[in-house]
């Protein structure tokens, strides 16, 4: 008991009034850790790899259209399946949905995103003890100031990840908007030429992967579609929900109409890719409009404090002067 009591209040000289809680939490998270390494590290079990074995066909060499239909699922997280992935599936569902309009499209990017929340939480977690203790020069700290100091990095780690996937989403958007009205160009001259519209899709994907890689991501992603058997109103409307672009919704419509009342896809893709043309300068000139107000904030920002002074500033100092004389 003295011994406790010794290291207690040596605790408390270093760390302040919360130094034992303080040594507890550190532990704590070591443990959290040291537990999640043993059991991501456990070796896979000898007679579930036996079941799998005989189970499953002799591997062959696969295409990329087969890895990515058949993609398997991280074995290691499938054992915290529970924890990585929400418990509602409309939650789910969204959640997948915004990892798609991201740009990730793996089956385990629900759970690599929530392991990766949990991973950064801890490491803000560390970084704030580390703001208490280590970096703190022997600066004692109140109760709520090391509760901020723990919680605000705890709290920066944790949201990191929804801040670079939202991010990611709008860049992603914008990306699809600007290559579009090429890839319906694209597409066009392929059906004139004789194509039909799933030829034209894969021609679209493979084409346009060097000048905008995310509308050509999405396109094979239909074509693959296209190929398993989907069916085509369907693979068309989850497209346009992937890509989240309105003019690609739009475009999804325009396609579902044409094939629905046997009219000319070409002679939709022509009026279409012509309206996509237009509006792509409009948002051009649109830009170019903007510059004169946002070149008038700045010049005015940067101009009119110096003219201030300029002018200003000798009949100030003129006015202190004859001020002080008096």
């Amino acid at each position: 008991m003295e011994f406790l009591s010794q290291i207690n209040d040596l605790t408390k000289q270093h760390l302040g009034e919360f130094g034992p809680l303080i040594i507890i939490g550190v532990l704590g998270l070591f443990m959290i850790l040291i537990a999640v390494s043993l059991i991501l590290s456990q070796p896979e079990d000898p007679l579930k790899k036996l079941q799998k074995s005989n189970s499953a066909p002799k591997p062959n060499k696969k295409s990329k259209k087969d890895k990515l239909r058949t993609a398997s699922r991280n074995e290691q997280l499938e054992k915290f399946a529970t924890f990585l992935e929400p418990k509602n599936e409309d939650e789910l569902s969204a959640m997948q949905l915004k990892l798609r309009q991201a740009g990730y499209h793996s089956k385990d990017a629900v759970r690599f995103f929530h392991f990766a929340q949990f991973a950064l939480g801890i490491v803000g977690i560390f970084v704030g003890v580390m703001l208490i203790t280590v970096l703190s020069g022997g600066q004692e700290f109140t109760g709520n100031q090391i509760a901020i100091r723990v919680l605000i990095p705890a709290a920066a780690g944790y949201f990191l990840p929804r801040y670079w996937i939202t991010r990611r989403v709008e860049e992603r958007k914008e990306s699809i908007t600007a290559g579009f009205p090429d890839t319906l160009d694209l597409m066009l001259v392929c059906v004139e030429a004789g194509q039909s519209l799933d030829q034209a899709i894969v021609r679209v994907a493979n084409e346009m992967k060097s000048s905008y890689p995310d509308i050509a991501q999405e396109f094979q992603i239909v074509a693959y579609e296209l190929k398993a058997g989907k069916d085509k109103d369907s693979v068309l409307r989850d497209f346009g929900t992937r890509c989240g672009v309105q003019d690609v919704n739009a475009f999804v419509t325009v396609m579902i109409q044409s094939a629905t009342f046997g009219t000319s896809i070409a002679d939709a893709l022509r009026v279409y890719a012509g309206e996509m043309r237009d509006k792509r300068v409009m948002r051009a000139e649109e830009a170019a409009n903007k510059l004169p107000t946002k070149m008038t904030l700045a010049t005015m920002t940067l101009t009119v404090p110096p003219l201030l002074v300029i002018l200003v500033g000798p009949s100030a100092k003129g006015i202190a002067d004859f001020a002080g004389g008096g």
